[in-house]
């Protein structure tokens, strides 16, 4: 049984709620880890990233393009 709001109706887990608690959380797990360590590592542009606290940036290493994820000819669609 769904759980109910204060007034009657149910509360639903939407997809809209968990991309913005996802998001918020991930916000939230950057800021404390830039705090502690100093630095990101985040992928940015095709590249592996690490983003230092004042704003300096240092590549790590190129992020290669899966042969799958290109595809040739026309796309179809059932």
């Amino acid at each position: 049984m769904a759980k109910k709001n204060s007034n009657g109706t149910p509360v639903y887990l939407t997809k809209r709620r968990l991309v913005s608690a996802a998001r918020l959380g991930v916000k939230r797990a950057a800021a404390e880890t830039m705090e502690v360590a100093g630095y990101n590592v985040v992928a940015k542009g095709g590249w592996v990233v690490k983003q230092f606290a004042d704003g300096s940036t240092e590549r790590i290493s190129r992020i290669p393009v899966a042969k799958s994820a290109v595809k040739k000819g026309p796309i179809v669609l059932d």
